[in-house]
């Protein structure tokens, strides 16, 4: 269904945001989340698009915050409507958040395009704040596992005129005013192979699919430059960031080194390290089980400090 409004699944969702509420000592104005479904944000001839999710109770004069979701899927795979993809913007979206998932160039030559067609997505919200009621100076930008690395690379890159898209929404800005990782790639010239219980071996892997970014080469110039660690500065966003120390895909200590270069350049940051937690979970569950703690307090306090209220 394309350009369509609906809300999905109906009943589970009804029953699982009364849940919410009341486990949270909250209530759900005016319904439910309503998600408009295949919104056409990328030039016309792009078959990528996006899902909007807005709040209950949501009005086009409400200027509220908003963010762009990235999915994962290593570059080369996933979607906007997957199940972790869902309960993260369903949530946000539940707690007042215009929440767009998008998706975004996969597979083969997909670099530097995939980074371009996210800050689309940023800039897409910005040209069309007024029709989705969205205060254009307080969009954050979110991912998991290759979705986080976009989102920290469309926050850490953003004026840079090498990364900005020329089409179609020129002379809209792509700055954010914060960004979440979930266990996304931060170096991809030191990502390690892990053991099944997550811990890295030392031992060197590609930084990324060699058909995405066109070499197989550890040491390619590419990885450099699609490193996010290697774009921090002392004016750089805010970040959230949050990873599993039983991460199977991507070494947590890629985590770690993100954390350190963001302190070395005085950039507020939040580390929040799992234990007992793999990679892919979203802000309540892993490997289809609830975690050891959710969260997704930690993603609403970091978003209220850091995209609240202007």
């Amino acid at each position: 269904m394309r350009n369509a409004e609906l809300v999905r699944p109906g009943l589970f969702c009804a029953l699982a945001l009364a849940a919410f509420a009341s486990a949270h000592g909250a209530s759900v104005p005016g319904g439910e989340v309503t998600v408009r479904e295949d919104v056409s944000y990328l030039a016309p001839d792009r078959t990528e698009k996006l899902d909007l999710y807005l709040p209950p109770g949501w009005s086009a004069q409400a200027r509220g915050p908003a963010l762009v979701w990235i999915h994962g899927g290593g570059w080369t795979g996933g979607a906007k409507g997957a199940p972790r993809e869902e309960n993260v913007c369903r949530t946000l979206a539940a707690k007042g958040y215009v929440c767009a998932s998008i998706d975004y160039r996969l597979g083969d030559g997909a670099w530097p395009q995939n980074l371009l067609d996210c800050k689309n997505g940023v800039r897409y919200l910005k040209a069309h704040a007024t029709e989705h009621g969205i205060d254009p100076a307080r969009i954050a930008v979110a991912g998991g596992s290759a979705g986080g690395h976009l989102a920290l690379m469309v926050g850490l890159t953003a004026g840079k005129p090498e990364f900005e898209p020329q089409a179609p929404y020129p002379g809209v800005s792509s700055t954010v005013t914060c960004i979440i990782d979930f266990y996304g790639p931060a170096n991809l010239m030191n990502r390690q192979e892990v053991n099944k219980d997550g811990t890295p071996t030392g031992q060197r892997r590609l930084g990324g699919p060699a058909s995405v970014y066109g070499t197989s080469s550890m040491d390619a110039e590419v990885f450099k430059i699609a490193s996010p660690v290697n774009h921090i500065h002392a004016k750089s966003p805010p970040v959230l960031i949050l990873h599993g120390r039983a991460d199977g895909t991507v070494d947590y200590r890629q985590s770690e080194e993100l954390a350190r270069v963001l302190k070395k350049h005085g950039v507020p940051h939040e580390f929040v390290l799992l234990d007992r937690v793999g990679h892919t979970f979203d802000l309540h569950t892993w490997a289809k089980k609830p975690m050891p703690r959710s969260v997704e307090p930690d993603v609403l306090k970091f978003l209220a400090k850091h995209n609240g209220e202007r």
